[in-house]
């Protein structure tokens, strides 16, 4: 009886890990957008350019700009609303280190609205990059994790290249992880800036597994490094990458590109055409 009780209760248990790595799997396929991409045509029409978002086959978006409830000149509600019309969901955002230390609850309370399941900050300013600046951003992102975690929301933090040059014989990127509480801050890799700051990814996933949750697929340029290529095009292995998911912790990815080998809307659908293939 018990050798049977023991049978059913481990097939249960490996029913669970193999569904819960089916879905895994499944959400790591639906490929996000960080719509700063397409901050050059955005403003001037953005339920028009959403839609082309849509078309492209995107299945989420992660936003930016928001400012006082509003995205691209609608409010929170109209924005949802549009969004979810087009068949896609608002799973992630960026938001200011000022906002954070501002109106905070205000900005969850709406991003909960949108049903995201991420805030996330993407830049500290010059003045923020001391050993004493950073020791201040660690407290105020674990302060604001905290009011995030209440609305079942999960704050982030998005890297440059400026995190990893060395002060006072430190990493900042290796101070953050470290000071970071790993239940209230998850970290979206931007992998280009990581490789261009001279580092490996697959190192990161390794001495810190499951802590990298979001990721920015931007590829490299083969002939410039400081510009970005169409995803799939460069110089980055996003394959051998996607293979480590698991490992990294990785539960949403969005394409960004900040410079284009033709226009933001051509390299957006390039993109996602190049990324299908390697899913």
């Amino acid at each position: 009886m018990q050798r049977r009780v023991f049978i059913q209760k481990s097939s249960l248990a490996l029913a669970g890990v193999w569904l819960g790595s089916q879905a895994l799997a499944q959400n790591q396929k639906a490929i996000g957008l960080q719509l700063y991409t397409l901050r050059d045509v955005i403003f001037k029409d953005p339920k028009a350019v959403l839609k082309q978002v849509a078309d492209m086959g995107y299945t989420h978006v992660e936003t930016f700009g928001y400012r006082d409830g509003k995205l691209f000149g609608m409010t929170n509600k109209e924005f949802i609303d549009y969004v979810r019309s087009l068949g896609m969901k608002i799973t992630s955002g960026h938001y200011g280190i000022d906002l954070v230390r501002g109106n905070w609850e205000k900005a969850v309370t709406d991003a909960k609205e949108a049903g995201q399941q991420y805030m996330v900050v993407p830049w500290l300013p010059d003045a923020e990059r001391s050993q004493d600046g950073y020791k201040r951003v660690i407290d105020d992102l674990n302060k604001a994790g905290e009011v995030a975690k209440k609305y079942g929301v999960r704050l982030g933090y998005h890297n440059h290249a400026f995190e990893f040059d060395l002060l006072n014989g430190q990493r900042p990127y290796d101070m953050m992880l470290a000071g970071l509480d790993k239940n209230l801050v998850a970290m979206e890799m931007d992998i280009y800036w990581v490789v261009k700051a001279g580092q490996k990814p697959l190192e990161y996933f390794a001495q810190h597994p499951g802590r990298f949750e979001l990721w920015h697929v931007k590829d490299m340029d083969k002939n410039d490094a400081t510009r970005n290529a169409d995803v799939g095009t460069g110089s980055i292995d996003f394959s051998v990458l996607f293979a480590k998911a698991d490992l990294a912790g990785l539960k949403h990815f969005y394409v960004e590109q900040e410079s284009y080998s033709v226009n933001s809307i051509t390299s957006t659908q390039n993109c996602i055409q190049n990324l299908k293939k390697i899913l």
